[in-house]
């Protein structure tokens, strides 16, 4: 009677539309990998259901899915808090283990071979990570608002980061930059974040404007630090201030092309090329036919879905291969291509409904490891979001990641379950949970 009891009010308390959400996510994500692997040759052609082709075993992943969920939110609420730290240190055994009995797929270390499936331990030390921050910045309900409070957090997310950029999956490692939109949340000094994508929004820039305009940008950096200086009544401070501003940007810009040069050369092209689409450089036929080729097939299809779209199996980018990756980190297009401008807004739009959904769900918490875990959810799933789309119309780099929900992929479909239900999980007992003494 007890379990009833405890099944029913756990079934009343979940947030629904958020699950309603997902599943809907889910299923547009599998039917459009189905589109992107489409054969129309009748001798050839899989089954959606076919467990040879990316969308058959997509399609087991998403049941696997479903008994996962069962235990997530059967599981007692507190485990997630009380065993936060023990699986964080699970993931980073993993991520050390991939490194030394790892296969290397794509240039990257950092897959377990199983068969005929393999496993990304990357995708779950977002789990870990998010656990583990959420612990240790919810303990005892104190604010957080010095530096010194973030230290521990910031070699939470800076031990994966750093093991994944070993396994030479720069993609995955970048994304635990995105825990800095958690920190500021709970109070991390907002002039450090400025300073923080000041000091990128100008490195890019640089990037942008290459050496074309590298002059006139220094001296507008040198006349806006002396604009400051000269601009009302200041205190010497605000003058050493400015002038270590100056100074500090200038050696940014300068730093650039050395900072660029010591990328690996993959790494360098890409961020080259990125660099040339955004300044609309002409790109050369080698650039375009090599390390730029499927982001500019992937630019072709989404145009040419125009405004409604080709129709579902209809994208001829798609039926003959022109985009390497398409059922993976480049679905967006097959989206694009075959349901237009139509199809695509409202993928964006469902997705920033969800987004928007975590951050309600996020805010209504009373415990804050519960509030904070939350918006790891978030920062991770708008980091995703945001640089998967914008690989796939040329004004991100190409670095490997999926679109949650979306793309093909096993260990990415299980680590952002795992992150989101866990979450609903949180959030179904929230008037439960009792803040840690």
């Amino acid at each position: 009677m007890e379990r009833e009891r405890i099944g029913r009010n756990l079934f009343n308390q979940i947030d629904w539309i958020t699950v309603g959400l997902y599943f809907l996510m889910v299923t547009i994500g599998w039917i459009n990998i189905y589109a992107a692997i489409y054969d129309p040759d009748p001798l050839t052609q899989k089954g959606i259901f076919d467990l040879t082709s990316n969308s058959g075993k997509q399609f087991l992943w998403i049941v696997l899915s479903m008994i996962l969920i069962f235990f997530i939110l059967f599981i007692d609420f507190r485990f997630y808090d009380t065993f936060a730290y023990v699986i964080y240190g699970a993931t980073i055994v993993l991520l050390i283990a991939v490194l030394a009995f790892g296969t290397e797929i794509y240039g990257s270390k950092s897959w377990f071979k199983i068969g005929n499936f393999s496993i990304q331990p990357a995708e779950f030390a977002k789990v870990g990570a998010a656990l583990a921050v959420a612990r240790f910045l919810g303990r005892n309900n104190r604010k957080t608002e010095k530096l010194t409070d973030y230290i521990v957090p910031f070699i939470f997310i800076a031990i994966p980061a750093l093991l994944i950029n070993k396994q030479g999956d720069t993609g995955s490692a970048l994304v635990f930059s995105s825990f800095l939109l958690v920190f500021y949340r709970e109070g991390f000094p907002q002039n450090l974040i400025i300073i923080g994508i000041s000091a990128v929004t100008l490195f890019v820039l640089t990037l942008i404007l290459q050496e074309k305009y590298l002059v006139e940008l220094l001296i507008g950096i040198v006349a806006l630090g002396f604009l400051f200086i000269f601009l009302g009544k200041k205190k010497w401070q605000r003058i050493l201030l400015i002038t270590l501003f100056t100074f500090v940007s200038i050696g940014i810009v300068l730093s650039v092309k050395f900072l660029v040069s010591k990328l690996e050369p993959h790494q360098r092209e890409r961020v080259n090329i990125t660099a040339k689409l955004l300044s609309n450089t002409e790109l050369t036929k080698e650039e375009k036919r090599g390390i730029a080729y499927q982001t500019e097939q992937s630019k072709i299809a989404i145009s040419a879905g125009g405004f409604s779209g080709k129709g579902f199996l209809e994208g001829t980018q798609t039926k003959f291969d022109y985009v390497p990756k398409q059922s993976t980190d480049f679905i967006f297009c097959t989206i694009g291509e075959e349901h237009g401008w139509l199809g695509s807004l409202l993928m964006i739009g469902i997705f920033i409904i969800f987004l928007n959904r975590l951050i309600l769900l996020s805010e209504r918490q009373k415990a804050r490891f519960s509030r904070i875990y939350g918006y790891s959810v978030v920062a991770i799933m708008l980091f995703h979001f945001t640089i998967n789309i914008g690989m796939t119309i040329g004004i991100f780099p190409v670095i490997g990641i999926p679109l949650p929900f979306f793309s093909y992929g096993g260990s990415s479909l299980w680590a952002f379950t795992i992150l989101l239900f866990v979450m609903i999980k949180l959030d179904a007992h929230r008037k439960q949970l009792i803040v840690r003494n």
